[in-house]
Parts: C-alpha cells; structure tokens; sequence
C-alpha cells in the first residue's frame, strides 16, 4: 500500500463515570497519535456509566479525522465484551434483540460506534479499572470532572426511552 494510503496509528484510552446510576454523568478520552496527545470529555445530567463507557469511544473515533487504525483500552468489561465477544454483531442479527429477546440497551450509541468500525480499524483492550494505569486514571478523572459540572445537557437518547 503506497504511504499516502496507509491508515495512521492511533492509541484511544477512556472512560466514563456516573453519579449514581442513572445519575449525572460524564465521558473522557485521551488520543495520542505519534507526539501529539489530546484529552477530550464531556457530560450530561442524566445518564448511565455504561453510556458513558461506550460514548467514550465514539466521542474518540469520531474526533480522527482520518480513517485510522486504533488500539483503544476501556476499562468497560461491558463495551470490551460487546465487541470482542461478539454481542455486538450479534444484537445487529437478531433485531436489536439481546439472546434473551430483550431490547438492546442503548441502541443508539451502539449504532453510532458501529458507523466509527466501518470508518476505523479498532482493537479494543480491556485495562483494569483504578490500577494506577496513567492513561486510564486520567481519563477516569476527566470522567468524574464533567459529572460534577452544573448546567449539563439531556442525554436524549437516555431521557427519550
């Protein structure tokens, strides 16, 4: 593949935090792409950890301009597993129907990850939580930070359903 086709490398770590569950709750990212590093977060009034979690990395892949190829690290065993065990592909299969026939929960961040797979080409980590990971306790702290912040958005694909 000529250099100028080459998808650049790209490292995402993130995370999301909630204030109760559901709660206020906020999203952060760290992207590091060769020397430069940016940290990206934000927050809303009312909405789960694991729509942080998985709004996390949208927010992410949505901020490379081009399309890349990522090694992303959560801390979410629930986003990890949805992607590296297959639920993902298979709520798509089945309807948005989870094994138990059940709705799947936050169909609308899901959809919006899976428009980002198509962009990027991801290799999702799982990281233990709070084990002294910089990147991770970063990205933890940013999370928590944009809870706490007053004034925050509806999370309307929450307060919707």
């Amino acid at each position: 593949m000529p250099a100028s086709k080459q998808k650049s490398q790209v490292t995402i770590y993130t995370d999301g935090a909630c204030q109760g569950n559901p709660g206020p709750g906020g999203w952060a990212a760290l992207i590091k792409s060769g020397d430069d590093c940016r940290e990206i977060s934000g927050g809303y009034r009312r909405t789960t950890n694991n729509r942080m979690e998985i709004l996390a990395l949208v927010q992410a892949l949505s901020h490379l301009q081009a399309p890349s190829r990522v090694e992303a690290y959560t801390d979410s065993r629930y986003l990890n597993d949805a992607l590296n065990k297959g639920w993902l592909r298979g709520w798509v299969k089945n309807g948005w129907r989870t094994a138990s026939k059940k709705p799947v929960k936050n169909r609308d961040l899901w959809e919006a990850l899976l428009e980002q797979l198509e962009r990027h080409q991801v290799d999702l980590n799982w990281t233990r939580a709070h084990s002294g990971q910089k990147e991770n306790e970063r990205c933890d702290y940013l999370a928590k930070l944009q809870a706490q912040k007053k004034d925050l958005p509806v999370d309307t694909g929450m307060e919707s359903s």
